[in-house]
């Protein structure tokens, strides 16, 4: 037997540090061997778009950086309309133009991108383009919707407690503040209230008076458990400055408050609004310092989806916040065909990470009518967060989450009860929303295996497959 297999000899019980009681020989062979650092892939996330970058798209050949870096002048040409996205393009790819506007005959999203989103598509192959895909839908590309999607799919309106409030957490609620944004997402989760009205919905609307926020504040007044509270929209970005003192001094006076989320998209379709827009840069930055002194938290939550949306000019619009020492955390949604693959996500984490926003969710996509197409299967997803983990520091790692269908809030995605990939059904619980209630989410159909898809055909077997994943999750219990 060789010598390292033999037990050990030593007659004492605790033998002295300096003589091991065994010997780590054997684990040399479950060992892996450890590959070499690829410092290529190490340093990508570096390499930022600079320059004047957007002089390569012909409609923005003769404007200069004064000009494109003005975010009055961003707003002031965004494309909102399909004539404007013709005109846009100028005549050319006509098939193209042609697949956008059915498209968005059908979308639940009207459209507005800012020059700043539409420099960053590459219209050699916008078909392709990732950036693309995430704003203008095409008719070619659309899936037929889940039979259980519906509008409103997180039931916010379900949790409405006074006018533009939402309040499902114990100590924390959603304030709507505005209802339009800078640029509009096509898988908006928002889209039942969010942006004019399109071919196929009728917009929700809230109070759109000057007195538009006072149920909200006086609602969170009487509750005393309130403490955290997510000012969102539409787009804060889209608030005046003296709006953004308002929200902001209002809460910071109500004792209970300790903690506030402005919520924008915008450093990562406007980022030149916090380098050219100092009245609104300063709002923000009067309500963070006085929350500081008062011991509490003002940050920005901002949504980049893929790493090519930051530019050089993203860095410089997210080092001014760094400056004013406000917290950026980033929330993003893994898109099919958009970031969802390993290199794509390991990129924009580090990237994130290297101009100072922290990433912080990746978000299941949410059930919104009209994007199938986007949507990707659970299993997809853990596969992509399992290969991601340790890209960079486990601070910076986001969490993976599913915001649960019908209300039950979010939670990890990997912490279902049950999951059945054949018919693509996962249930969740959420005790501190509801103990006694089991929550849904479905994978795509054209993801699942023949069989499954076969069984969604029949509307009398939907019935039967939910009854069978709730019978898996009391097995279980």
């Amino acid at each position: 037997m060789p010598p390292e297999f033999l037990p050990n000899q030593n007659p004492d019980p605790f033998p002295p540090a300096s003589a091991p009681s065994f010997s780590r020989a054997p684990l040399a062979q479950f060992r892996p061997a450890q590959p070499d650092l690829d410092e290529s892939w190490a340093l990508e996330h570096r390499q930022l778009r600079e320059g004047e970058f957007w002089r390569e798209v012909p409609k923005f050949a003769r404007v200069d950086a004064a000009t494109f870096l003005d975010p009055q002048w961003q707003q002031k040409n965004s494309v909102r309309s399909p004539g404007e996205f013709a005109q846009f393009l100028e005549g050319n790819d006509e098939d193209f133009v042609a697949d956008v506007e059915k498209g968005l005959a059908l979308a639940p999203m009207s459209i507005r991108i800012t020059p700043y989103i539409l420099a960053l598509i590459d219209w050699s192959d916008p078909r392709g383009d990732r950036i693309r895909r995430q704003f203008l839908p095409l008719a070619s590309e659309r899936l037929p919707d889940h039979p259980i999607s519906v509008l409103d799919a997180l039931e916010e309106r379900g949790t409405r407690r006074a006018d533009r409030l939402s309040h499902r957490y114990p100590d924390r609620v959603l304030l709507i503040s505005v209802d339009v944004c800078p640029v509009y997402c096509r898988y908006c989760t928002r889209s039942y209230s969010v942006g004019a009205n399109t071919h196929k919905i009728s917009k929700f609307k809230h109070v759109t008076t000057g007195a538009r926020w006072a149920a909200a504040f006086e609602y969170i007044r009487n509750h005393m458990s309130i403490e955290d509270v997510v000012i969102s929209g539409g787009d804060t970005y889209m608030l005046k400055p003296e709006e953004v003192r308002v929200i902001g001094h209002t809460l910071l006076e109500i004792p209970h408050i300790r903690r506030m989320r402005f919520a924008t998209k915008g450093l990562g379709v406007l980022p030149m609004k916090l380098l050219g827009d100092s009245a609104w840069l300063d709002a923000l930055t009067e309500v963070a310092q006085r929350g500081r002194s008062m011991g509490k938290e003002i940050s920005v939550h901002t949504h980049i989806a893929h790493p090519s949306e930051i530019t050089s000019i993203t860095a410089a619009a997210s080092r001014k916040l760094w400056e004013r020492a406000i917290t950026v955390r980033n929330q993003a949604v893994v898109l099919r065909n958009v970031n969802d693959d390993v290199d794509t996500l390991k990129c924009l984490i580090r990237r994130l990470s290297y101009i100072n926003i922290h990433p912080y969710y990746m978000f299941q996509h949410d059930f919104v009518p009209g994007v199938e197409a986007l949507r990707t299967p659970l299993h997809h997803t853990l596969r992509l967060e399992k290969n991601i983990r340790g890209a960079t520091a486990g601070y910076n790692m986001p969490t993976f989450v599913t915001d649960l269908l019908g209300g039950g809030g979010k939670r990890d995605a990997h912490s279902y009860e049950h999951y059945d990939r054949m018919t693509g059904v996962s249930v969740y619980v959420s005790p501190v929303v509801d103990p006694n209630a089991l929550y849904f989410n479905f994978d795509p159909l054209d993801t699942l295996p023949a069989e499954g898809q076969e069984r969604w055909t029949h509307s009398d077997e939907i019935p039967q497959m939910l009854q069978e994943a709730r019978d898996a999750v009391r097995l279980c219990q």
